[in-house]
């Protein structure tokens, strides 16, 4: 349209022996067919709503603040949702709007009081840039406290629990996961990311939360069961913990054995060139090897939380513990320990004079 209007005009330019008068009666005619608006330079797009601007925006300034795409991902899906269910534009939400969400949440919902306070914390994150960038005059977060919740110490694997896991690992790859979780206590995030020219002897390099790399060291157990299953890895994968490429569920070929199928990372023609194993793949796995083991329960974080029980129960500061996991403070590490009352008893009776 733009494009057949400026050819228009030129051929009305073009004709010889016009006076302007001529001229502006020729571009009123064909103008009179056109609605002419001035165009939009502004950053906002044209008939892009209020809350769509403020969060592009928002998210904007955080990528740039060097967040990672996972946690540019949550804020984007959580404040969308929670602008959707309020059912206003931003700056017309009310400290009351929040606080009845909130309540609708964990009433109706049946969330947890955890999920409701990472809501609200990326809500008040939202509020914050807005208004210091002066995109609303009040803040409605400013007047609503984090909710309260208890402080749960979940348990930790026992040593027996260790030991049937160990016993229940059907494969070099099964083993490697399981030491190297509970030597380092990585998430899994972590784990997955795990690259094999970062792997030096018994340490290696880990990338945290907020792009915060740190060195996690490796046992014995975890050094020999990450050498023999990576000693039977025949491709150029970078990653410690691969990704394999999906067969689709396709019944075993001739000469295949169930065997083959589950040690699918010896067979280069089975493994991606570059991409490392899905969170959820690792989660899998645990919760396979949890099940033959007979062992309830069995998921990533808990392998995190015995690492650091462990660590402490044969005296390693807890200054220490909180660094190797990677935690900014301590608080957050007592949370993981599963120290019992005869132990606190012991140590009580050790260390006070």
């Amino acid at each position: 349209m733009r494009q057949e209007l400026i050819e228009k005009i030129l051929f009305c330019l073009q004709t010889q022996d016009i006076d302007a008068a001529d001229i502006r009666d020729r571009l009123t005619i064909i103008l009179n067919d056109y609605e002419v608006t001035a165009r939009e330079t502004a950053l906002a797009v044209r008939n892009e709503d209020k809350n769509r601007y403020y969060l592009r925006k928002f998210l904007i300034a955080k990528t740039v603040g060097g967040r990672t795409e996972r946690t540019i991902q949550y804020y984007g899906k959580t404040i969308a949702n929670i602008l959707e269910k309020i059912n206003k534009t931003a700056d017309e939400i009310t400290t009351d709007d929040i606080r009845y969400y909130l309540a609708i949440r964990e009433k109706r919902d049946k969330v947890t009081k955890t999920t409701a306070n990472n809501e609200l914390r990326c809500l008040k994150s939202f509020y914050m840039y807005l208004q210091t960038e002066e995109e609303i005059e009040k803040n409605p977060c400013l007047k609503i406290e984090q909710i309260k919740t208890k402080k749960v110490k979940r348990p930790a694997f026992t040593e027996m629990d260790v030991e049937k896991i160990r016993a229940a690992c059907e494969t070099t790859r099964e083993t490697a996961i399981v030491e190297t979780l509970l030597s380092t206590g990585c998430r899994v995030t972590e784990l997955v990311e795990m690259k094999i020219s970062e792997l030096k002897q018994d340490s290696i390099i880990v990338h945290g939360k907020g792009e915060k790399d740190r060195i996690v060291y490796l046992n014995a157990k975890a050094v020999m069961a990450l050498e023999r299953y990576l000693g039977e890895r025949k491709d150029t994968n970078p990653y410690i913990f691969c990704k394999g490429i999906k067969v689709g569920g396709a019944p075993v070929k001739k000469g295949e054995s169930m065997r083959m199928l589950k040690e699918w990372y010896k067979y280069p023609e089975r493994v991606e060139k570059d991409g490392h194993q899905d969170k959820s793949a690792i989660e899998n796995a645990v919760r396979k090897i949890g099940k033959r083991a007979d062992v309830k329960k069995v998921h990533p974080h808990r392998f995190r939380r015995t690492c650091a029980t462990f660590a402490l129960r044969r005296g390693m500061p807890i200054e220490q513990v909180s660094k190797m996991l990677g935690h900014e403070n301590i608080a957050t590490t007592q949370i993981y320990l599963d120290l019992t009352e005869e132990e606190l008893q012991q140590a009580h009776k050790k260390y006070v004079v």
